[in-house]
């Protein structure tokens, strides 16, 4: 057994076992009480696949690792993870793959024998080795519609010809649409790679080290190690020369630029990889000279940043760039390129190196908040040599970094040889671009940088959250957000908070701020929905009273400066028409759902506006806005760590600078209900199908049936998680898309979070089902399969059995919902906002009163399965549309027989009658998506026939 003590980079005392077959196992006592986290990472990823027509398998195991054992199936094994009130979940990358589950200390024994079982006993059958072979396929499918993800592909496949790398994690789309066939390869797989020496078992949290121990061997010590030989993975030879790639991309999106160079491997010896590391964020970061001239004073880039992966063998760092206007793709190339020259030419200044390092110790100190961020960080490392000190060793090379480190980096890493050129657009680029420019001859010509009376906070207006933590948050509630939008002026509350959060003060402007607090590793960020904006500040408390005098100014004393405003307001406008609409088809269907449910209303536009409204706002309008909503009056202060009474004092009184106005109340706000099914079809050039539905409910926080539905949500498919009718029955038994879940609160950004962002409190809400995109043969199925769900909820209800497990479920899950300081503060704050209790004790004892028969009855008042608003996305819409009016029968079809009672249930699905006429039904092209939208409020139903007419037979 070896300990390792709190002197390095790591605060924490940890101890460290190798067990006889070869597990390793790292357990770290936090102090953060109640909850641990375990996390498996083994050391294969897709790295690992070498064999031809593998590419994707080690993402594709992942997914089998969830089908089960002799001993537990995989019921039984969600069975424990619900009664534990736990959240687990996977991932692949380039070089490993790793489990991860967050629980109750309690509950931890019983987490590790149910993955001790899986990992020493995994069975699963042939039928259903196929079924999840379809639902990789929707994985791929939900992410063909982002340009980003096409560009890495496209980029990995030109720059390697025989390693691994040259393919991502999803694989090349070739060999996952052959994966049905490979089960025989699948045990091999397994055999190979999922044995103790290659695993680590890593506990953080609320536990003694030599109890885990004992628990991890009692579990894990008839685990075998393996007896399969490695197959050699092929080293890719030196670059020859330079790589230009393209790819054009079918539907209207901004150009995106890329160059790339061969970087090292991850080595705890060699500090090249730190090196370039530091060197890429320190020209390309924030902070950087170049992200302030094409970022904030140029604008041609609104987004530039830096990837630079820590893998096995040497891979790619590369700087990415989307360009505003295509006629400036080849200019933006050049001035990164001349860039990466200059660091070849001139070391970088030691002060800024200093900074640098500041920058990273603090900003790592913030990811340690909480026994799961531990865990998982350490996750990221110890895979690579199955050591604790893995992270210690990396800081360490950071601290020995100097400028003549980085230039040997750069001579070494960042060659003509090594270079590769990725390029994306929809128009066509400069002919310049269809070459890669030249190193060793660019010169950096780049400028240099460029170095009202309110009233007293009360206390009342201030939430506390005391805690031994060093790492302090403030978050600032100001009572206003998209709902106070004027008429016309869409989108004016989320540009205004950007102003505020990403302009400057009149003292500094932006980039100086960003400079300030890049050693102190402190952010000062914003979030805009209906009826809130927060305004969080995030700093160690070694820097507090600094960083309270640099960003509480860009709140009573804005810069407002034009060309801030320019360049928010265009990227605001990128991320509504790009991002949202153009490049994710999932959280596209999900605002869109929002925006119909509550046309006509303060909520009938998603928080980043309109396209005419973002067009119509000016800089007179923010101010205005700013001046009427950020107010001492319509401010709620939270916050949270070890405050020290007299800057908790200062910031008060800085805020007390803010005018002491009021702010209107927002409109009453209820959805509009259908009458029957109405289908809004969003004509889009995109693989798969994604589709949203639901309809309004007058249930928040504060109403007494809240709980039950709650528990009702959490039964019918909790976000992200396995647990769920929705997700058992389409993509378990179905094997359709990647995942299905129901919500009785709107929770945008949900693609890769598990729970909601906190500080999203409404007075309105929205009953949703989210069926992530299944094959466009298949979207009228899963349509169906929902809907038939959802009702045989309300007809049938709950059973004892059912409602006693998922409650018990919620109650745990309710503290890992709030691990950590900013969930647990933001909670607080939404709280006091319903005029509810403690969010955990709340729904506690609420969930403790509820019975199956009460939670039943809620169900049948709130929820139908009849009358709803749905949304689709699809490239076929008319083909859609014919299919949904059609009334036909709907089949499906798998990859393998399936048991007689899925039969059976597939012919009642695929002859529900969804009830529709052609009025019903409606076709809207991509590029109309979030203009203003007119409704008819003599109806409640949409004249959709006279549109289609215009849209389809023009």
């Amino acid at each position: 057994m070896g300990d390792h003590d709190s002197s390095g980079i790591l605060p924490f005392n940890a101890t460290e076992v190798t067990m006889d077959n070869g597990l390793r196992v790292i357990v770290v006592p936090t102090g953060y009480p109640n909850l641990v986290s375990l996390q498996i990472p083994v050391q294969t990823g897709s790295r690992n696949e070498v064999e031809p027509g593998k590419s994707g398998f080690a993402h594709f195991f992942e997914h089998m690792m969830f089908r089960g054992t002799p001993r537990f199936s995989t019921e039984r094994y969600n069975g424990v993870i619900t009664r534990a009130g736990a959240r687990q979940n996977a991932y692949t990358t380039d070089d490993y793959t790793n489990y991860h589950v967050t629980c109750a200390t309690e509950d931890l024994e019983a987490v590790i024998e149910i993955e001790a079982d899986r990992f020493m006993n995994l069975r699963y059958s042939e039928e259903d080795f196929r079924t999840e072979a379809r639902a990789i396929l929707g994985e791929y499918n939900k992410s063909a519609s982002d340009p980003l993800n096409k560009l890495l592909e496209v980029q990995r496949d030109n720059a390697f010809t025989i390693h691994p790398y040259k393919h991502t994690t999803m694989g090349f789309i070739r060999d996952i649409e052959d994966m049905p066939n490979q089960f025989e390869y699948s045990r091999t797989f397994f055999d190979r790679w999922y044995r103790p020496e290659f695993s680590t078992i890593i506990v953080a949290g609320d536990v003694k080290p030599d109890a885990l121990v004992n628990l991890v061997y009692r579990y894990f010590r008839d685990w075998r190690p393996g007896s399969a030989v490695e197959t050699a993975i092929p080293q890719e030879p030196a670059p020859s020369g330079a790589i230009v790639a393209h790819v054009p991309w079918s539907t209207a999106t901004l150009p995106w630029v890329t160059l790339g160079f061969r970087g090292p491997a991850f080595s705890e010896d060699d500090p090249g990889y730190a090196a370039l590391d530091m060197l890429l964020d320190l020209s390309f970061g924030e902070t950087s000279d170049l992200y302030h001239r094409l970022v904030e004073v140029e604008q041609k880039v609104d987004q530039l940043f830096s990837y630079n992966p820590a893998t096995q063998d040497p891979s790619l760092a590369t700087v990415f760039a989307r360009v505003k206007d295509p006629n400036d793709a080849a200019y933006v190339r050049d001035e990164i390129a001349k860039t990466f020259a200059s660091l070849r030419a001139k070391p970088v200044d030691a002060k800024r190196l200093a900074e640098a390092k500041s920058h990273a110790r603090y900003g790592f100190a913030r990811t340690l908040d909480n026994s799961e961020s531990v865990a998982a960080t350490l996750a990221r490392f110890v895979r690579f040599n199955r050591s604790y000190d893995t992270i210690n060793a990396l800081f360490r090379q950071y601290e020995r970094l100097t400028p003549t480190t980085l230039s040997e980096a750069a001579e070494r890493f960042l060659t003509q040889e090594g270079l590769v050129q990725t390029t994306l657009s929809h128009e066509p680029l400069d002919t310049a671009l269809h070459t890669a420019p030249m190193l060793q001859t660019a010169t950096s010509d780049a400028a240099p940088s460029v170095a009202a009376q309110g009233v007293a906070i009360e206390d009342g207006q201030v939430v506390f959250q005391q805690t031994p933590s060093t790492l302090l948050r403030f978050k600032l509630l100001f009572a206003v957000g998209s709902a106070h939008d004027p008429a016309g002026q869409e989108g004016t509350a989320a540009l205004t908070a950007d102003m505020v959060a990403e302009a400057g003060s009149r003292a500094m402007k932006t980039d100086e701020i960003t400079h300030a607090l890049f050693p102190m590793a402190g952010s000062f960020t914003v979030q805009v929905d209906k009826e809130m904006t927060v305004f969080t500040g995030v700093i160690h408390s070694d820097n507090l009273e600094r960083f309270i005098d640099i960003v509480i100014p860009q709140l009573v004393e804005p810069g407002y400066r034009e060309e801030d405003f320019s360049r928010l307001k265009e990227q605001q406008l990128n991320a509504l028409v790009q991002d949202l609409r153009s490049s994710n088809d999932e959280e596209l269907a999900k605002e869109r759902l929002q925006a119909n449910v509550f046309a006509g209303t303060a909520y009938g536009h998603t928080t980043l506006g309109t396209v005419a409204g973002i067009d119509a706002t000016t800089l007179a309008h923010i101010r205005a806005f700013a001046e009427r909503g950020y107010t001492t009056s319509t401010l709620t202060l939270g916050l949270s760590g070890d405050f020290p009474k007299p800057l908790l004092n200062q910031l008060k009184t800085r805020l007390a600078k803010l005018p002491g106005g009021g702010w209107l109340p927002t409109p009453s706000v209820s959805g509009r209900a259908p009458s029957g099914l109405e289908i809004e079809i969003i004509k889009k050039d995109t693989r798969a199908a994604a589709i949203s539905f639901g309809h309004p409910i007058g249930v928040t926080r504060a109403h007494p049936d809240y709980a039950a539905l709650w528990l009702a949500r959490a039964f019918l498919g909790d976000h992200r998680s396995s647990v769920g009718r929705l997700q058992n029955r389409i993509r378990e038994v179905r094997g359709m898309n990647y995942g299905n879940y129901a919500y009785i609160e709107a929770f945008p950004r949900g693609m890769h979070q598990f729970f909601p962002d906190a500080n999203l409190a409404r007075q309105a809400q929205l009953f949703e089902v989210w069926i992530r995109p299944v094959p466009p043969e298949q979207a009228v199925f899963a349509l169906k399969a929902g809907l038939f769900e959802v009702e045989r909820l309300i007809r049938d209800g709950l059973t004892e059995e059912e409602f006693e497990e998922i409650r018990h479920y919620l109650k745990k899950n309710v503290f890992v919902m709030l691990k950590t300081q900013d969930q647990q503060l933001g909670y607080a704050l939404d709280s006091r906002w319903y005029g509810t209790g403690d969010f955990a004790t709340t729904m506690r004892e609420q969930l403790d009163a509820l019975t199956a028969q009460s939670t039943n009855s809620a169900i049948r008042r709130h929820l139908s399965a009849q009358n709803l608003s749905v949304v689709m996305i699809a490239a076929d819409a008319v083909g859609l549309r014919e299919e949904l009016l059609s009334g036909a029968f709907t089949t499906m079809s798998y990859n393998a027989p399936k048991p007689q009672d899925v039969v059976d249930e597939d012919q009642v699905i695929g002859a529900k009658s969804l009830g529709l006429s052609a009025d019903r039904v409606r076709i809207t092209p991509v590029e109309d998506v979030f203009a203003p939208i007119t409704w008819s409020s003599s109806t409640t139903y949409w004249g959709f026939g006279a549109l289609y007419d215009i849209v389809v037979k023009a």
